[in-house]
C-alpha cells in the first residue's frame, strides 16, 4: 500500500513537471518566452494615402522586393572592417509579445550595416508637418552602437542609388537612440542648406531633458516620434512621452542663423596695449622702522605663575595599581612598564610640571613690506577686435523648408547584436502616427503589463527571457523534487520489509527477543541465525542432567547454513 501511495505522488509530480517542460519546450522552439495567447493582434493597415511610408516587417516576401541591401563600403575607414556585410533578417522577437508579430533584426555585432528603402513618394517640406515614427528593441541590450534612421534626400531614386547606400549618402534628418559607454544621445540632426552659397552643414538638436538610459538595458520595446513641424517647432516623443522639444531656429548648434557682425580676422592688438588696471606704485619705500624679521608671537612679559603650581610634580604617572601580565615575557615582549595615568595630585593644583609664559601677539609686527598698488595710468582696458559685417551672413526664417525625403535607410555599427526594428511609418498627419501605434506598439505594451502581474511573468522578468536560464530554472526545481521521490521510494521499501517481517514472525539480525525465545512445540518458520561450527568440549554438568535435542534443518537461504533451537524441557 506505501509502495502504491509513492507512485501515485511521483506520477503527479512528474505529471506537474513533464507539463511545464513541455511548455517551455514548446516556447523555446518558437523562440519565445510565454505562450501566445489571442492577443487581437493583426497586422496594422493603414490609409496609404495618408503615408508616405508604412512598414510593418510582418510580410517577409514583401520585405525582400522592397528593401535594398547596401552593397557599398564605408569610407575613411580600414579595408578589412569597410564593407557593410552585416545581417538582416526578418524574425520574430525572442520575446514574442504579439502572435504573427515580426520584425527587422541585425542579427550581428561589431559590423557595418546598411539597408534602405524608397518611400511611396517623396516628402516635401512646405505647409504639413513630418512625422517618423518607428519602434527599437535592443533584445540584447546595447553597450556601444546606434539604433537610428537616416532620412535621405532627394537624389536618392532609385533601388541601384540604394545599393549604394553609405555613411556619406546625403540625408535630410537623422533622428533615434545612440549609445556608447556611458554617452547615452537621441539624435535628431538635420541637414542644413545655406540660402547664400549653397554649403551644407549639420544641426545638432539640444540634449534631452530626461535620462534615457532604461532604453539601452530593459530589453523592451520602445517606440521613438519626431514631429517637425512648419512653424520650425519640434518634439521628440519617447513611448507617447515628450523627451525633447524646441525651436529650429533657438535649440541647435551651431545656429541656423549666423551672426550679423564678426570679429575682424585682421584686426590685432597693438603692442602697447596695456590691459593691466592697477600697478605696482613705483614711487612707494618702505618705512625705516619696518623690522620684517619681528616674530608674529612673543612671550608674554607680564604673565606670572599661579600659586600652588607644582613644579616638581609631572602631569603623568604609572597606575600603582597596575600588575604586569603572567603571560609578559620579557625577552620576547620587552620590560614591562605600568600604563600612564592623571596624577591625581595635579586635579587639586593649577598646574603640575615645569611652568612657562604664554605666548601673545607682537605689537611690533608688521610682515613682509609690499609697495600698495595704484590706478595704471596707461590702462586701456581689455582689448577685443573689431566688429565687421558678416559676409556669409542670412537669414532663414523657414528652416522647415528641408531638402526632400526620397527614402529611408539604417546605417548601423552596434557591439551588440539582435536589434529589432518594427512599425516604421512616415506621415504627414500625428493622429495618423498615433493610430498606428494603437495597433501596433500599444498592443505590446499591455501584454508587458499583463505579464508583469503574473508570477509567472515576473519569473520571465527576472530571468531576462532567456531560454538557457528557463533549463537552468527547470534543473533547479527538478533537483529537490528527484531526492525526494527517491527518498519516498527508499521509505516505502524500508515499511515493506517491516510489514512482511510481522506478518511472517521472522527472527531477525540482533533481536533482542531471539535468544529469550521457547519454542516449545519446536515449530518456527522465521529466518534463524546462522553460526559457525564450534569444538566440541568435554561434558559439563548440564549434558549429566539431561540430552540435549539439535534438529538440523535447512534454513530459508536454501540449506547453507545450521538452524539452532533451545532446549526443550521435556
Amino acid at each position: 500500500m506505501a509502495l502504491y501511495r509513492v507512485i501515485l505522488k511521483s506520477a503527479f509530480i512528474v505529471l506537474v513537471v513533464t507539463t511545464c517542460a513541455n511548455a517551455e519546450a514548446e516556447n523555446a522552439d518558437d523562440g519565445i518566452t510565454v505562450e501566445v495567447e489571442e492577443d487581437g493582434y493583426q497586422t496594422p493597415e493603414i490609409d496609404p494615402k495618408k503615408v508616405y511610408l508604412a512598414e510593418h516587417f510582418d510580410n517577409e516576401a514583401a520585405f525582400k522586393k522592397r528593401w535594398v541591401k547596401s552593397e557599398a563600403k564605408k569610407q575613411g575607414v580600414d579595408e578589412t572592417i569597410a564593407k557593410y556585410d552585416g545581417q538582416w533578417e526578418i524574425q520574430a522577437p525572442s520575446r514574442r509579445l504579439l502572435k504573427d508579430d515580426l520584425g527587422l533584426v541585425l542579427t550581428t555585432e561589431a559590423k557595418h550595416a546598411a539597408i534602405a528603402t524608397l518611400l511611396d513618394r517623396p516628402f516635401e517640406f512646405k505647409d504639413k508637418p513630418f512625422v517618423v515614427q518607428y519602434e527599437v528593441t535592443m533584445q540584447e541590450g546595447q553597450n556601444c552602437g546606434g539604433a537610428y534612421i537616416k532620412l535621405l534626400s532627394k537624389g536618392v531614386n532609385t533601388k541601384n542609388d540604394l545599393k549604394q547606400f553609405h555613411d556619406q549618402t546625403p540625408y535630410t534628418i537623422m533622428f533615434g537612440p545612440d549609445k556608447c559607454g556611458n554617452d547615452n544621445k537621441l539624435h535628431f540632426i538635420f541637414r542644413h542648406k545655406n540660402p547664400k552659397n549653397g554649403t551644407i552643414e549639420e544641426k545638432h538638436a539640444k540634449k534631452p531633458t530626461q535620462r534615457l538610459d532604461d532604453i539601452y538595458k530593459d530589453k523592451e520595446p520602445h517606440l521613438y516620434t519626431l514631429v517637425v513641424r512648419p512653424d520650425n517647432t519640434f518634439t521628440i516623443y519617447v513611448d507617447g512621452k515628450e523627451a525633447n522639444a524646441g525651436s529650429l531656429l533657438e535649440d541647435f548648434t551651431p545656429p541656423v542663423n549666423p551672426p550679423e557682425e564678426i570679429d575682424d580676422p585682421d584686426d590685432k592688438k597693438p603692442e602697447d596695449w596695456d590691459e593691466r588696471e592697477k600697478i605696482v606704485d613705483p614711487t612707494a619705500t618702505k618705512p625705516e622702522d619696518w623690522d620684517e624679521e619681528a616674530p608674529a608671537q612673543i612671550v608674554d612679559p607680564n604673565a606670572v605663575k599661579p600659586e600652588g603650581w607644582l613644579d616638581d610634580e609631572p602631569e603623568m604617572i604609572p597606575d600603582p595599581e597596575a600588575v604586569k601580565p603572567s603571560d609578559w615575557e620579557d625577552e620576547m615582549d620587552g620590560e614591562w612598564e605600568a600604563p600612564l595615568v592623571d596624577n591625581p595630585r595635579c586635579a587639586a593644583a593649577p598646574g603640575c610640571g615645569p611652568w612657562a609664559p604664554p605666548l601673545v601677539p607682537n605689537p611690533a609686527y608688521k610682515g613682509v613690506w609690499r609697495a600698495p598698488l595704484v590706478p595704471n595710468p596707461q590702462y586701456r582696458g581689455r582689448w577685443a577686435p573689431r566688429r565687421v559685417p558678416n559676409p556669409h551672413y542670412f537669414r532663414d526664417d523657414a528652416p522647415y523648408k528641408m531638402t526632400a525625403v526620397t527614402a529611408v535607410g539604417f546605417e548601423l555599427w552596434s557591439m551588440s547584436p539582435q536589434l529589432l526594428f518594427d512599425n516604421l511609418i512616415i506621415t504627414d498627419d500625428e493622429a495618423v502616427a498615433a493610430e498606428w501605434a494603437k495597433q501596433t506598439y500599444a498592443l505590446k505594451r499591455e501584454r508587458i503589463t499583463s505579464q508583469s502581474k503574473t508570477l509567472w511573468g515576473r519569473i520571465l522578468a527576472a530571468t531576462k527571457y532567456k531560454p538557457g536560464y528557463w533549463v537552468m530554472y527547470a534543473i533547479y526545481c527538478a533537483v529537490p523534487i528527484t531526492l525526494y521521490v527517491v527518498y519516498l521510494l527508499g521509505r516505502s521499501r524500508e515499511q515493506d520489509a517491516d510489514a512482511e517481517i510481522k506478518k511472517t514472525d521472522a527472527v531477525v539480525e540482533d533481536d533482542p527477543h531471539a535468544e529469550g525465545e521457547k519454542d516449545a512445540e519446536g515449530e518456527g518458520d522465521g529466518e534463524v541465525e546462522e553460526e559457525e561450527p564450534e569444538p566440541k568440549e568435554k561434558a559439563g554438568k548440564a549434558d549429566l542432567e539431561g540430552p540435549v535435542e539439535e534438529e538440523v534443518a535447512e534454513s530459508a537461504g536454501g540449506g547453507d547454513g545450521h538452524r539452532k533451537r533451545k532446549p526443550r524441557k521435556e
